[in-house]
C-alpha cells in the first residue's frame, strides 16, 4: 500500500537549531533515505521551495485566476514529501518515526493513504 508522508515545515523552528542541529536535520534525511531505498519502500521525495515562490491557480467567477504567492498566511507550510510503499499503516508510522523532524518540536509528519497513482513513475 502507497503512503505519502508530508512534512510540515515551521521556518522559525529551523531558524531557532544551531548549524549542527540543522546540518544533523539533513545527515538523517540521507540516512532515512538510504535506509528506504535499500528496503524497497521508498518510490520517492521531493523537497518543495519555500511559499513565497508559489503560483495559485483559483476560481473566481468560474474562470481560473492566477497569483503569485502562497495559497494561505500560515507560519507552518508543506516543506516536501516522501511516498512510500510499504505493508501497512502501521509501517508507514513506523519509517515516519525515523525521519528527523518526528523528534524536533514544532515540526511535524502528516501520513496519508495513497487513493489513486498515474505517471510514468508509478
Amino acid at each position: 500500500m502507497k503512503y505519502v508522508v508530508l512534512m510540515q515545515v515551521n521556518p522559525s523552528i529551523i531558524e531557532s537549531l544551531s548549524e549542527e542541529e540543522q546540518q544533523a536535520i539533513g545527515d538523517g534525511h540521507q540516512a532515512f533515505i538510504a535506509e528506504a531505498t535499500e528496503s524497497g519502500e521508498m518510490l520517492s521525495t521531493h523537497a518543495l521551495g519555500d511559499p513565497s515562490q508559489s503560483t495559485v491557480v483559483r476560481a473566481v467567477d468560474r474562470k481560473p485566476q492566477v497569483t503569485e504567492g502562497p495559497f494561505a498566511e500560515t507560519k507552518e507550510f508543506m516543506g516536501g514529501y516522501y511516498l512510500l510503499d510499504v505493508e501497512s499503516k502501521e509501517r508507514a508510522i513506523e519509517l515516519a518515526k525515523r525521519i528527523p523532524d518526528a523528534s524536533i518540536d514544532g515540526l511535524a509528519l502528516e501520513i496519508r493513504p495513497v487513493m489513486f497513482s498515474a505517471g510514468a513513475d508509478m
